[in-house]
C-alpha cells in the first residue's frame, strides 16, 4: 500500500512540475511579445501638404513638423502612395547631412478597409481592429498594428511589399499573400 502511495505522490509532483515549467514557458513568451513594441522607431503623424515626389512632410502626432527624403533607386520606399491628410507611419534615419530620410513610408490611411483572398476576407479598422468574415477560419487575425515598418496582424509579422488602391501584398517567412480590395 505505501508503495502505490508513493508512486501516486511522484506522478503528482511530476505532473505539478512539468506544468509549472510549461506556464513558465507561456510568460517568457509573452514577455517577449510585447517587450519589442516599446522599442518602435515608427513616427506616425498626418501626410502634410508641402509633400513632393521625393519628400514627404509629416505633421507628427506630437504636432511636430518634420521633413523626410523619401528617394530610392526602385521607389519601395513609399507604401500606398503620398496624399495629404492621410494618416501615415514612417520609418527613418538622419543622414551625416542631418536630413531625415525615410526608408519605410506606409499610408495607413490607404491600408485601412475590406481585403480578400482565396482564403482570407477581413478589413483592418483604425484603432487597432481587424475583422474577419471568413466563416471558416480557424485562428482569424482580430488586431493588427505597425512594428518598426512592418505590420503585425495578430501574431504574424509581415514586410509590406505592395500596397495600392485596389491590392495589397504581404511577405513573411512563409511566403508571400496577396489580397484585392473587397468592394463594400
Amino acid at each position: 500500500m505505501n508503495r502505490k502511495l508513493l508512486y501516486v505522490l511522484m506522478v503528482a509532483f511530476v505532473l505539478s512540475w512539468a506544468g509549472c515549467k510549461k506556464n513558465n514557458k507561456q510568460i517568457t513568451i509573452n514577455a517577449l511579445t510585447e517587450q519589442p513594441q516599446e522599442n518602435d522607431s515608427t513616427v506616425y503623424g498626418t501626410c502634410g501638404e508641402d509633400t513632393g515626389m521625393s519628400t514627404l512632410q509629416l505633421i507628427t502626432d506630437k504636432g511636430d513638423t518634420l521633413e523626410y527624403v523619401t528617394d530610392s533607386d526602385d521607389g519601395s520606399v513609399v507604401k500606398g502612395g503620398l496624399f495629404s491628410g492621410d494618416r501615415m507611419a514612417v520609418v527613418g534615419y538622419k543622414n551625416a547631412d542631418g536630413e531625415l530620410v525615410a526608408t519605410n513610408a506606409i499610408n495607413l490611411s490607404t491600408l485601412y478597409g475590406k481585403w480578400t483572398s482565396l482564403d482570407k476576407n477581413f478589413e483592418i479598422e483604425e484603432g487597432g481592429e481587424v475583422k474577419s468574415f471568413q466563416k471558416a477560419e480557424k485562428n482569424p487575425w482580430t488586431s493588427w498594428s505597425i512594428l518598426n515598418g512592418k505590420l503585425l496582424l495578430g501574431k504574424d509579422t509581415f514586410d509590406i511589399d505592395v500596397l495600392g488602391p485596389d491590392s495589397l501584398s504581404l511577405e513573411n517567412k512563409v511566403g508571400i499573400f496577396v489580397y484585392k480590395r473587397a468592394k463594400n
